[in-house]
């Protein structure tokens, strides 16, 4: 965006947004712009938009800017007969158009299972399981195949990546699609697929004159293809917004710089640049929470990550749990050294899902609570109300 449109649109919404919007306001301006995947004009417009709610509590505002590769899929499908079944190209997939006849693949496509069919020239249909997606498309592609589809073993559609680039279209679907596909039956399989280069934002929003900040709340905005993602990560957003706010006017805010991430989703890129870009300031920080998913009680809220923020969490009183439960952009802090937690709720069933439409606001209040906690706790400072 240009810079000039960009100042215009956030002066408009700060003018708009003297007295704050509540959390409930919030979410319902920001999902009328649809996924926020990075790059979009929809990732763009819930920046400028919580750009203005920081500045309105008197926060400044700083953007990073980066940009990386990405492999996107434009709209695959499969068609049988006369109907379109959807589903997604596999990272790394080729792209192309194939009519050919269907071959269910016994097993899941060990090259002892193509021996048993003749794929050659058609369709391969293989299940999820046991080997790699890479492995299983190297396989069908020694036995001739022209296409393949990888069928979920669980409810929803299948995204994955096969890690190297492949000759061959690769398409995931889900359990209810791969039922649709009968062997023997002619389909055309459309992988459509692009590369490009995407410019990717981190916003990062502090009290004047704070270039050393010792504590970091953090959470990626960006969302994958096709989901609004309230929850994954919208409510994990608006937390670090609530804890802002409330930490506006207290020596928690004043020693904080409160992050959105961009291209988490592909890779935690947003949080991966800016450890590598502000290596001195890193070194200044006590504690990074990350927030990613709360805003649906999938379970109850839990917090993982370095030992000893989890033993200060513990002696709180605080919910803690010692496995790994996902990876995020609190492991790029991690990695650099610095003590760092993850907030999570657990995976809801609409994970990645075009039904990721709900949250509970009352459900990020509680988080903040908990993080404003750990946080007096980490600085020892004055609770902030």
């Amino acid at each position: 965006m240009h810079p000039a449109i960009r100042a215009a649109l956030l002066a408009l919404a700060t003018l708009s947004t003297t007295a704050h919007a509540t959390l409930e306001d919030d979410a319902r301006t920001i999902l009328t712009y649809g996924p926020r995947v990075a790059g979009s004009p929809a990732n763009e417009q819930a920046r400028t938009y919580l750009e203005a709610q920081f500045r309105a509590l008197g926060y400044d505002t700083r953007r990073e800017t980066f940009t990386y590769p990405r492999f996107d899929d434009l709209g695959s499908d499969v068609q049988v007969g006369t109907q379109t079944l959807t589903g997604r190209a596999m990272q790394d997939s080729a792209g192309g158009t194939v009519s050919a006849a269907v071959v269910r693949v016994p097993g899941t496509g060990t090259p002892e299972d193509f021996a048993r069919v003749d794929v050659k020239g058609r369709v391969a249909v293989i299940m999820r399981g046991q080997l790699p997606f890479l492995q299983k498309t190297q396989n069908a592609l020694s036995a001739g195949a022209a296409g393949v589809i990888i069928i979920n073993t669980t409810p929803g559609e299948l995204r994955g990546t096969l890690g190297t680039r492949t000759a061959l279209p690769v398409l995931g679907v889900s359990p209810t699609t791969g039922s649709a596909l009968q062997d023997g039956q002619t389909v055309t399989l459309n992988v459509r697929v692009q590369d490009s280069d995407v410019q990717a934002t981190n916003l990062i929003a502090f009290k004047s004159g704070l270039s050393t900040p010792t504590m970091l709340f953090g959470a990626h905005l960006d969302s994958v293809p096709g989901a609004p993602g309230a929850n994954d990560n919208l409510s994990g957003s608006l937390t670090v917004l609530e804890i802002a706010r409330r930490a506006a006017n207290t020596p928690i805010g004043a020693r904080s710089y409160f992050m959105l991430f961009d291209g988490e989703e592909d890779g935690l890129l947003g949080s991966r640049n800016f450890v590598k870009d502000n290596t001195a300031l890193i070194g200044t920080l006590k504690a990074m929470m990350n927030f990613d998913m709360v805003g649906v009680n999938a379970a109850p809220l839990e917090l993982a990550g370095t030992s000893s923020l989890l033993d200060t969490a513990r002696t709180a009183g605080l919910p803690t749990n010692g496995r790994d439960i996902g990876r995020s952009d609190h492991v790029s802090f991690q990695q650099a050294g610095v003590p760092a937690v993850m907030f999570y709720r657990g995976e809801d069933a609409n994970y990645h899902q075009p039904g990721d439409t709900i949250y509970d606001p009352q459900l990020v209040r509680d988080t903040a609570d908990v993080a404003l906690k750990l946080a007096d706790d980490v600085l020892n400072v004055t609770p902030a109300h």
